[in-house]
């Protein structure tokens, strides 16, 4: 192997021992496509030869020396080393390898591609660092760097471990067993709504949960009540809020916490005894473990990055971000259906790859705003059916109140006293079903049943709760 540090490290005489050890006898394929990749080899020649062999496999075709020189007859590619003749000296000069020998060779040229890498974004890093750029700066250049080294961990050695239905049935079964334990019903960490609980099971890890509604239906204020009785719990929250300042977030919280008016707390308009209750409630924030990150115009890279420092540093058990359509693509392409679709799939990848649930507010369509019944539907999601397809479970939050507010019936032309009166009861009836209410509709959920929710919702401290005698 080169140590040579003008030369990135490899080794052809490990390349050569497990192409010769493959042509020689085929089956050991087996033992090492779940390892290598083509990539993976240092010599682009080794790496065609690797790739051939690889083909004819995956079709069921042993990749004997006189099949891949027909190959190479036909597409070239080995001329440097000395034809056809090349693929006859490495059967001859490499001795026939046991499947476990071969696949540790293979695992060792997959740490040298892995070295070949680091040293490459090393490189990329130390250029751009030194060099300037009026569009970029050192931030966002530490976050393309901390980017290229999760994707290269992430990569991993191919296709991955293959693991027995036994071990993975295990796993299901120690979630089970964990709720059983527990005795609430909850997999993952609580919402601290137990009606809500028992509709979803809580907040499992690896899942994608979007919670979306047209504006004013109380996304934030829900999102923010899970965060703090998630962290309450003694669950860290890394919140991401690319749409208001931490401190706009820290102040609804701490508004709602102590029950003061937010509106009234802005304006100083507050007593004495409500002051003191928001300074407790204040103290009571900053005991708890949220981390805030709110910059805006954030990318799935960029949240990736800082969440994998919120784990890493902070020991971060759930993820919120608010909100989806404040992500910024990374290669803006006119079509925003793609570009969400790229980031749906980003965001269900960061949940897999920290093994945490990532909760993610969205917006819904004005197609709601058109319809006598305006409960959000699935297709009332905005821009791209992949939040439906990537997300694993879809809450919408509704709220009758508001919609009521603003349709208090007023007399037409014509109608008689007893009509007119008739309606404004109903009106006022349903009011008083639903007044301080509101709904989580479920319409998804992949490992559960889809339903309705009911809460308490105190509009003036725009806060969620379990609803009395419910």
């Amino acid at each position: 192997m080169s140590y040579d540090r003008s030369v990135p490290p490899h080794s052809y005489a490990a390349e050569q021992a497990v192409l010769g050890a493959l042509l020689s006898k085929p089956d050991l394929m087996d033992a090492v496509v779940d390892i290598l990749r083509a990539e993976h080899f240092a010599d682009p020649a080794h790496a065609d030869i690797y790739a051939a062999a690889l083909h004819l496999w995956q079709g069921g075709k042993p990749a004997s020396v006189v099949v891949l020189s027909r190959h190479f007859e036909t597409v070239g590619g080995l001329e440097a080393l000395g034809g056809k003749d090349y693929l006859a000296q490495l059967v001859g000069a490499v001795p026939v390898l046991r499947a476990a020998t071969v696949a540790e060779q293979a695992a060792h040229l997959v740490d040298l591609w892995h070295r070949r890498q680091l040293i490459e974004i090393c490189r990329s890093t130390e250029s751009e660092a030194y060099g300037y750029r009026v569009d970029g700066s050192a931030r966002e250049l530490h976050e393309r760097h901390e980017a290229a080294l999760f994707d290269l961990a992430a990569a991993g050695s191919g296709a991955g471990e293959l693991r027995g239905f036994g071990d993975c049935g295990r796993d299901a079964l120690m979630q089970w067993e964990a709720a059983y334990k527990r005795g609430d019903g909850v997999i993952g960490i609580s919402t601290g709504l137990p009606s809500l609980d028992r509709q979803i099971g809580g907040l499992r890890e690896t899942d994608l949960i979007i919670l979306a509604g047209r504006p004013s239906m109380g996304k934030t204020a829900l999102a923010t009540c899970i965060a703090w009785n998630s962290a309450a719990a003694g669950h860290p929250v890394g919140l991401f809020s690319l749409e208001m300042s931490g401190g706009q977030v820290a102040g609804r919280i701490v508004s709602a916490q102590a029950r003061v008016p937010l509106i009234r707390a802005l304006r100083g308009e507050i007593s004495s005894d409500e002051m003191a209750r928001l300074v407790a409630a204040q103290d009571a924030l900053r005991e708890l473990p949220i981390c805030v990150d709110d910059r805006a115009g954030l990318t799935v890279p960029a949240i990736r990055a800082a969440a994998r420092r919120m784990v890493r540093q902070r020991g971060v058990k759930l993820i919120v971000i608010d909100y989806l359509g404040l992500i910024e693509a990374v290669e803006r392409n006119g079509n925003k259906a793609v570009e969400v679709a790229e980031i749906t799939k980003g965001l269900k990848g960061l949940a897999k790859d920290l093994n945490v649930p990532v909760l993610v507010l969205s917006q819904l369509s004005r197609a709601v705003e058109a319809r006598e019944d305006k409960r959000p539907m699935l297709s009332d999601l905005r821009d791209s059916g992949s939040i439906e397809q990537d997300a694993d479970v879809v809450m919408f939050v509704f709220r009758e109140q508001y919609y009521l507010e603003r349709s208090e019936p007023s007399r037409r032309s014509g109608e008689s006293d007893e009509k007119y009166n008739d309606r404004y009861a109903a009106w006022q009836s349903r009011c008083d079903e639903v007044w301080n209410t509101g709904e989580v509709i479920v319409a998804k959920q992949r490992q559960g049943p889809v339903g309705t929710v009911r809460l308490a919702y105190d509009a003036p401290f725009t806060r969620f709760r379990e609803l009395e005698g419910g």
